[in-house]
C-alpha cells in the first residue's frame, strides 16, 4: 500500500494536541494498514523518524436520527511517537 493510502488525515482534538508535547501525532489510517506500514508511511511523507506506533480499532457508535437507528462508521486509528526534537509540519500550522 502506498503511503499516500495508509494514513486518510490527522486527528485534531483537545486529547491529541497535549500528545502533541510528548512527540505523539494521532493519524486516521486505513483499515488494512499494520504498525510497520504506518511507520514507514509516517516517515515517507513526513521526514522524520518513527519511534512508535500504537495502533486502535475504534469501535462504532449508536446513534439516531428521528425514528431511524443506526450506527457511526468504525475506523482505525493510530498513535505514532517521533523522536525527540522532531515535528510534523501539518499539525504546527507550517
Amino acid at each position: 500500500m502506498s503511503p499516500d493510502k495508509v494514513i486518510i488525515e490527522p486527528v485534531l482534538t483537545e486529547k491529541t494536541n497535549m500528545l502533541r508535547e510528548q512527540n505523539q501525532y494521532v493519524f486516521r489510517v486505513d483499515a488494512r494498514a499494520n504498525k510497520i506500514e504506518i511507520k514507514n508511511a509516517v516517515k515517507a511523507l513526513f521526514s522524520v523518524d518513527a519511534v512508535a506506533c500504537n495502533v486502535i480499532n475504534v469501535k462504532p457508535k449508536p446513534k439516531r436520527v428521528r425514528y431511524q437507528k443506526g450506527f457511526t462508521s468504525s475506523w482505525k486509528k493510530a498513535i505514532v511517537t517521533v523522536s525527540a526534537g522532531q515535528k510534523i509540519g501539518i499539525f504546527e500550522g507550517t
